[in-house]
């Protein structure tokens, strides 16, 4: 059982949750940009919301299910099609031996994600199948998807061939992200400050999955010390020395000598890596009490799938 790239996407990899408890060696997180699309897929399909699965860029890849299998993709809408019949996100899909799946057209957001029912066959690497590609290691041989691999997957083909299980409310893909003051928010000036909440900030081209880079109005800070590297994560806001900022994503590195002037709430990464080049974006303050609220509800929505998804079964 297995999936085989027919023709290889701009940047498909195989991505889970993440490697945690490594950074104190320098091994970066990885994983998937947008965790709750992926963790929402593998349920849907259902998996452990761990699993891995491939993280999908447009032009995305052409694949070919060498055997049945049921599939869940979920995140960006590339519309989707298998046998020439469209599918949509957040549906359980059956694939029969020899089935295409390809991408035609782009409708919105940046990263989707596959999952296949009965879960990836990928060895682990450090607790994570996912892809570290600094390091050469982890994922698919440690790289992105190319022509002719063969990705093999456990046989479980679901009994229900089209199950979806109503519209999934909630996280919507806004440009206004809530960010928490970071260490180094006191070394902004109070201009500064005024101009990071009341600007648009675009997306540069520059930007990958390791960090964004963001164009928009300098912001000046009054501190003209450096900062010794000290340890960031993802969603962390970086004030360069020219007063642009840069927000680091999922393959960022394990510390930084940037000032950290505030960090994007962790329920609002899934509308931060949505983002493509070109769009803009907002920061509004915000506090732990509202971060922790958003998570839970977060939390709450996968919670539900799971039980939707096990009464089903």
């Amino acid at each position: 059982m297995s999936l085989k790239v027919i023709k290889a996407g701009i940047l498909d990899s195989i991505q889970d949750s993440g490697r945690t408890g490594y950074r104190q060696y320098g091994i970066n997180l990885s994983g998937s940009m947008d965790v709750f699309s992926g963790r929402k897929a593998n349920i849907l399909a259902g998996n452990n919301p761990e699993d891995a699965v491939i993280e999908l860029h447009f032009p995305a890849s052409i694949f070919e299910f060498t055997s049945p299998a049921s599939f869940v993709l979920s995140g960006a809408d590339f519309a989707a099609v298998i046998d020439d019949q469209f599918v949509h996100n957040d549906q359980l899909n059956f694939a029969r031996e020899n089935s295409i799946l390809r991408f035609v057209s782009y409708k919105k957001g940046a990263r989707g994600y596959l999952s296949i029912s009965g879960a990836l066959k990928i060895d682990n690497w450090l607790d994570s199948k996912s892809t570290n590609f600094k390091a050469g290691i982890g994922g698919y041989h440690g790289r992105r998807l190319l022509k002719d691999d063969i990705i093999p997957f456990n046989n479980s083909v679901s009994k229900y061939e089209h199950r979806t299980l109503g519209e999934i409310t909630g996280l919507e893909e806004s440009g206004e992200l809530f960010v928490l003051p970071g260490n180094e928010w006191d070394w902004v000036s109070e201009k500064g400050k005024k101009t990071f909440l009341n600007s648009d900030f675009a997306i540069s081209s520059k930007s990958d999955r390791m960090g964004y880079s963001l164009t928009g109005p300098a912001i000046a800070k009054v501190n003209p010390e450096e900062l010794t590297s000290s340890p960031v994560c993802f969603g962390t806001i970086q004030l360069l020395p020219d007063g642009n900022l840069i927000v680091l994503m999922a393959d960022h590195q394990t510390t930084g000598g940037y000032p950290r002037i505030a960090n994007i709430i962790s329920a609002h990464h899934k509308a931060l890596a949505q983002k493509r080049p070109g769009d803009t974006i907002t920061f509004k303050l915000t506090d732990i009490g509202t971060a922790e609220k958003l998570k839970m509800e977060e939390v709450n929505i996968l919670l539900n799938l799971i039980q939707q998804t096990t009464s089903e079964d």
